[in-house]
C-alpha cells in the first residue's frame, strides 16, 4: 500500500525517526506548489514531520519551529516555506504577508495552526492531522 492510501486510513509513529520517515515517503506524492495544513496540538509532531519533508527536498538546514517568525523559507530541490499561523488573526492578515510573492515554484507552504486563517486555504490543500495517543505515540491521518 502506498503512503497516501496509509495516511489516509492513520499510520501510528512511535519514534521522531519514524514521523521524519512517513515525512520522506509522502514528500514525493506532495503536489508541486501545493499547501499541507499540519493540525495538532503542541507536541504532536508537526515540526518534526517537516523536518523529514526537508530532508526529502534536501534542504540542508536546521528546521525550527517558525513561532516567532511566522515563517521560514528553505531552499532545496523544492522550495519549503514553513509557518506558523497561530498569531494570525484571521485570513485577511495572510494576505497582508503576501506569501506569493516570495513562492518560487516548485514550493510547498506547510502551515501550523492553519485553523487561524481557514478562510484564506485553497480547497486542494492537503490536511495532516497530528495527535498524541493514550500510548504516547503519534497518530498521522491525511486528508486530501
Amino acid at each position: 500500500m502506498n503512503i497516501l492510501k496509509q495516511l489516509e486510513k492513520g499510520i501510528i509513529s512511535q519514534s521522531a525517526e519514524e514521523t521524519q520517515e512517513i515525512a520522506r515517503q509522502l514528500a514525493a506524492q506532495v503536489p508541486v506548489d501545493h499547501i499541507l495544513t499540519l493540525r495538532g496540538d503542541l507536541g504532536a509532531g508537526k515540526t518534526t514531520f517537516v523536518k523529514g519533508l526537508a530532508e526529502a527536498w534536501d534542504i540542508k538546514e536546521v528546521i525550527t519551529s517558525p513561532t516567532y517568525t511566522l515563517y521560514t523559507i528553505y531552499e532545496g530541490t523544492r522550495q519549503l516555506l514553513h509557518m506558523d499561523a497561530y498569531r494570525m488573526d484571521n485570513a485577511d492578515a495572510m494576505e497582508n504577508l503576501m506569501i506569493d510573492e516570495f513562492l518560487k515554484s516548485p514550493f510547498c507552504l506547510a502551515m501550523e495552526w492553519p485553523e487561524k486563517v481557514e478562510d484564506w486555504l485553497p480547497e486542494n490543500a492537503w490536511h495532516l492531522y497530528l495527535e498524541i495517543t493514550p500510548e504516547h505515540h503519534h497518530k498521522l491521518r491525511l486528508v486530501c
